[in-house]
């Protein structure tokens, strides 16, 4: 690594040791052992813009592994993000912008929030399937629109979790050629080395996925980490992992040991790590002139990146204008005029219906006006009434392939479905039955932490579901999903306040869950022009008691 390199990798390094020695708690170790991956990331590959963290068109990066924060903080300082080191400096410090683990919303530049391992991974792969499905629907010949790839490090823990065995299966089924991540291979968790509990081949099972695989020996060998990223952009049908074999607390005493993992150096320990990797002890927290003066022209040409793509998107709007309008609402949050214009309305005198059956009969409704509205169930299509008849298959048919196949695999399709929102330009929704809720519920309280607006639609509601027995009858669910801060849960009870449900969920900001009935419900006594407002409300009076 040349001089300039090995100062800048250091300064990451470093500013991470501080903040966590300032805070007396954090993890050093990955900081230390991963900082030449994400420096040859973000120096030499990702296209973004610290000015305008919100540019649509920026490269995502994901630090999957988020008890590794501060070696994120270090990129978004030294990158220029509106991230000041008085800010680096309050680490894990009660109202900072730089929380124990990265969150969503909180910090300039974090994608997502992380720290519950492989909800990171499974996120990347939610991104990547909303960057193709926006580039398939929005792009013509010469304006590539979207047009991005999807960044990761991932580590030893968010590979054992069973979440990214998920997402991983389908990403290599859906072949996302725009998704890489780089594996911190060191082989250390908290409670020790890992050939106590994780000796598996990695690169076989995720050959077997159906990802390109590449290894890397050494994580400080710069050229060999920017020829693998390399490789992996040019191999554009597959999904690419790249395990990068590092030392957990790199240059430190207590390198390669569990120690290093989740408490800080100590004096002593940051003292000889500094000594060893040629750091001055003082001052803390340094940036070396060189470093802020190179970035400084990173962040130069990360505005250049931007202003490529707004001349792009201007004879975009000039050639195919409806189209551009279209973008610019999904990519602002906002729906088309008369979007909602051909939704279904019941009235007291109609059959008793199911409103899972209700629900499939306005979203079909809702996709011929809403583009962003796509997404899929856990193998239970059919039964949720969740497919959107007029759309094909994502990954299988060509045109606006709407439905995603999520196969048995709630868990990550939770959290791709909090990915594909945190891209942006998507309404995403998740189906299965209420009480496999059990399943995606670490998704679904990450959503709400985030609020992202993830819908998910939740069938088979309550005993009523009868002969399944109590395996599939939801009992406690309810109650414990309307407990999450954060999450609008709706449980309508009859035809026209489902479709009540469905107008408020498009139009909420945040995460919406809807528990819907596979037994036939009546329909209320109540207008529907007065069903929306009274969903709204969240509850209201149907009829009053005999004496008020």
């Amino acid at each position: 690594m040349d001089q300039l390199d090995e100062l800048c990798v250091n300064t990451l390094r470093f500013l991470a040791v501080d903040a966590v020695e300032a805070a007396n708690a954090g993890h050093p170790g990955l900081p230390l052992g991963a900082a030449p991956i994400a420096h040859v990331i973000w120096d030499r590959f990702l296209r973004h813009n610290p000015a305008n963290p919100k540019w649509f068109n920026r490269d995502r990066f994901l630090l999957s592994a988020g008890h590794g924060s501060a070696l994120l903080y270090a990129l978004l300082h030294t990158h220029g993000y509106d991230l000041p080191i008085e800010e680096v400096k309050n680490f894990r410090q009660w109202d900072s912008k730089t929380p124990g683990h990265p969150e969503y919303g909180h910090t300039p530049g974090v994608e997502a929030t992380t720290g519950p391992l492989g909800q990171g991974f499974a996120m990347g792969v939610g991104m990547a399937i909303a960057e193709q499905y926006l580039a398939e629907l929005l792009n013509r010949d010469g304006f590539s629109l979207v047009d991005h790839y999807v960044y990761a490090i991932v580590s030893d823990g968010d590979l054992m979790e069973g979440i990214s065995y998920e997402a991983a299966s389908l990403a290599g089924f859906l072949k996302l050629g725009k998704l890489i991540y780089l594996y911190d291979d060191n082989d250390i968790s908290i409670d020790g080395s890992t050939d106590i509990t994780f000796t598996e081949d990695v690169a076989k099972r995720f050959e077997a996925a159906g990802w390109h695989i590449q290894n890397v020996a050494d994580a400080n060998d710069l050229r060999a980490l920017e020829a693998a990223i390399k490789n992996a952009q040019a191999e554009t049908g597959k999904p690419s992992l790249i395990i990068v074999c590092s030392h957990i607390g790199y240059g430190s005493p207590k390198q390669d040991t569990a120690e290093v993992h989740g408490a800080p150096l100590g004096a002593e320990a940051a003292k000889a790590t500094k000594e060893k990797l040629g750091w001055p002890l003082e001052p803390a927290f340094h940036v070396p002139g060189e470093v802020k003066d190179h970035y400084d022209g990173r962040k130069q040409q990360a505005a250049q990146c931007q202003k490529e793509w707004e001349g792009i998107f201007a004879a975009y709007k000039e050639k195919y204008p409806g189209l551009a309008k279209q973008f610019e609402q999904m990519v602002a949050g906002k729906l088309a005029e008369g979007w909602d214009a051909g939704l279904p309305t019941f009235s007291s005198g109609d059959k008793p219906a199911a409103t899972r059956s209700v629900s499939g009969k306005v979203m079909n409704a809702l996709a011929k006006t809403v583009p962003g509205l796509i997404g899929g169930s856990a193998d239970l299509a059919s039964s949720n009434k969740t497919r959107l008849n007029d759309f094909g298959d994502f990954g299988l048919d060509n045109g606006e392939p709407r439905n995603i196949n999520f196969g048995t695999r709630e868990h990550s399709m939770g959290a791709i479905v909090n990915g594909m929102a945190l891209h942006g330009g998507l309404i995403p929704y998740a189906a299965t039955f209420l009480i496999f809720a059990d399943y995606v519920r670490p998704a679904i309280r990450l959503a709400a932490l985030m609020q992202t607006h993830s819908l998910f639609v939740f069938t088979h509601d309550s005993i009523g579901l009868g002969e399944d027995g109590p395996t599939h009858q939801p009992v406690e669910h309810l109650a414990s999903l309307r407990a999450i801060p954060g999450l609008t849960v709706l449980r309508p009870a009859d035809a026209n306040e489902t479709v009540a449900a469905w107008r408020v969920a498009l139009e909420h900001n945040g995460p919406v869950l809807m528990a819907l009935s596979r037994q036939n419900l009546p329909v209320l006594d109540l207008p529907p022009d007065q069903a929306l407002d009274c969903v709204r409300k969240g509850a209201y009076v149907l009829e009053e008691a005999e004496g008020g």
